[in-house]
């Protein structure tokens, strides 16, 4: 099995695929001691039989014609999973596939359940079976063996039938409007900007105080940016306990770093303790009104949980007549935000979702719905209405 290396056979095999009404894609990469991730190998299958395996770490290839593809508006990427594949092309290639499918979101709103992996969807829709022994590869090191390959390439040519099932599936359904929301955040650039100012919000649920949530902001900050200056994974850094500790603790010396115990020994006393120290500073000096409380954080009206549950098996018995997968129709957060309030800003109160789940939602806290059990599930009735 061979491995392309050479940007005139890329050239020549992306101007196949461009023939082609649609190209299944896929990326194998490794990020274990990166911050960004490093592209070791690229699978492109089309549905004429065309395939193709990429080797973006040889010396002597240029990737545009791949991101050329990537951006031809006439062929349809077809992805499982997309959001991982999707950042390493933006980081690379400063460009998002355009037009896309994820048939991962598109089994979820075809009802194979939340997150359906790819190896259940090749199981139930193409009736076949992956090789698992390939599994964990190392897929930076050369050479790779012929049975590395052949499961790489699997992972977009299974794909093929999958992805026509599912778009036979929505097309009888009437659904294809219903991914357009989600493809959209995967095809935004905003949601593969990694934001120093924003890594904050991974761990603010830890934290009620504005004082510990403003320490918080700047040290996760200050952390965020040295990893990316260093293309190392956060952690290597400063572990995400040493961060909690340094946001409630807020130690203001030398002596009063080098007591934490998470601190690793030593650090109290380099360049990035000091770096540390500022940074704890900074977030001191924050006028506390103006601090971001996490959602959590904020006090929401209470008496309001058994509504709440009674919401989630609503949703969840709606979901089973509808075959659709719960986590694309409501959050546990948007469910306690519409207990609290007919009127909240949430997607299940807009466009299908309301039509879906949303109305009934909201008939069920009007007290225009019952839900019962009968043979072992939950049943959806209206009530009779006085007058």
């Amino acid at each position: 099995m061979k491995l392309i290396t050479s940007t005139e056979e890329l050239a020549s095999a992306c101007a196949r695929f461009a023939t082609q009404p649609f190209v299944t894609v896929d990326t194998e990469f490794m990020r274990e001691t990166t911050y960004y991730p490093k592209l070791c190998l690229i699978q492109i299958a089309a549905p004429d039989g065309s395939t193709a395996l990429v080797d973006p770490l040889a010396p002597e290839i240029d990737l545009a014609p791949f991101f050329a593809l990537m951006g031809d508006e006439r062929v349809l990427k077809v992805f499982h999973s997309a959001r991982q594949d999707l950042e390493i092309i933006w980081l690379l290639g400063g460009l998002l596939p355009q037009p896309f499918f994820d048939t991962q979101v598109a089994a979820m709103v075809c009802g194979y359940g939340n997150s359906v992996s790819y190896e259940q969807l090749v199981n139930d829709v193409a009736k076949a079976k992956i090789d698992k022994s390939s599994r964990f590869t190392d897929w930076s090191r050369r050479p790779l063996s012929d049975a590395q390959l052949s499961y790489a390439l699997s992972d977009v040519t299974h794909l093929i039938k999958v992805y026509e099932t599912l778009g036979r599936e929505l097309v009888a359904t009437d659904r294809g409007a219903w991914l357009d929301e989600e493809m959209a955040v995967l095809t935004s650039p905003d949601t593969y900007r990694a934001d120093p100012d924003q890594a904050w919000k991974r761990l603010s649920s830890r934290m009620r105080k504005a004082r510990e949530i403003a320490v918080l902001m700047e040290v996760a900050a200050w952390r965020e940016r040295e990893a990316q200056t260093r293309n190392v994974p956060r952690g290597r850094i400063l572990k995400d306990e040493a961060v909690i500790d340094l946001a409630t603790s807020a130690p203001r010396s030398v002596e009063a770093l080098g007591r934490l115990r998470t601190i690793p020994a030593g650090f109290e006393r380099s360049r990035t303790g000091a770096d540390i120290l500022a940074a704890v500073e900074r977030g001191l000096s924050r006028d506390p009104g103006t601090v971001p409380l996490p959602e959590r954080g904020r006090a929401r009206s209470g008496g309001n949980g058994a509504l709440v549950e009674l919401l989630k098996v609503l949703l969840k018995a709606v979901c089973e007549e509808e075959r659709v997968a719960p986590k694309i129709i409501a959050t546990v957060d948007d469910l306690e935000a519409l207990a609290e309030d007919d009127a909240a800003d949430v997607p299940v109160l807009h466009g299908w979702r309301r039509g879906l789940f949303g109305e009934k939602a909201l008939a069920l806290k009007a007290g225009r719905l019952a839900l019962s059990a009968e043979g072992g599930r939950v049943v959806v009735r209206e009530l009779p209405q006085e007058g």
